[in-house]
C-alpha cells in the first residue's frame, strides 16, 4: 500500500504540555498535531476510497519526507506524527507492528508531503544456527 500524506508537524510542534489548569502536566496534541492528524485520514480515505480495515500483521515501512522549505530539519522528529496519524486512520492497529522502516528525504515541494510505502515484514535474517554454524 501507497500513501501520499501531507507533511507532517515535527515532534517538537506535535506535543503539548499545559502549565495550569486542568490538564496541567499532561502531554496532549497540539491544534497543529490534531489538523495535521484530521487531513492524514482525510487523505487516506480519498486515496483508498473507503475506511481502512486495520492491517494486523508485522510491517515494513518505507517514508520518503518531501519538505515544503530548506530549513534544517532532523528526519527521526518527523515519525511520530506520521505513524499516530496512520494509527488514528485505522491503516495499521497500531504503529508497534513496525519492524523495519526505511526513511529518507526527498527534494522540496510547495506544502510538502509524505509518502509511505507499506508492505507486511518478513523477516529474512539468517542466524548462526540457522545458517549451519
Amino acid at each position: 500500500m501507497k500513501l501520499t500524506l501531507p507533511f507532517p508537524p515535527s515532534v517538537n510542534s506535535y506535543w503539548r504540555a499545559p502549565n495550569k489548569g486542568p490538564l496541567a502536566g499532561r502531554h496532549l496534541i497540539s491544534a497543529d498535531g490534531r489538523v495535521f492528524r484530521s487531513n492524514a485520514c482525510d487523505a487516506v480515505i480519498e486515496q483508498l476510497r473507503r475506511i481502512p480495515k486495520p492491517i494486523s500483521v508485522e510491517l515494513s515501512v518505507s517514508v520518503v519526507l518531501f519538505p515544503p522549505n530548506r530549513a534544517r530539519r532532523d528526519l527521526d522528529n518527523y515519525l511520530k506524527a506520521l505513524f499516530d496519524a496512520l494509527t488514528h486512520s485505522n491503516v495499521w492497529v497500531d504503529d508497534s507492528q513496525i519492524k523495519h522502516m526505511d526513511v529518507r528525504w526527498g527534494p522540496i515541494v510547495p506544502k510538502g508531503s509524505a509518502e509511505i510505502t507499506i508492505r507486511e515484514f518478513i523477516n529474512k535474517t539468517v542466524t548462526g544456527a540457522a545458517a549451519g554454524q
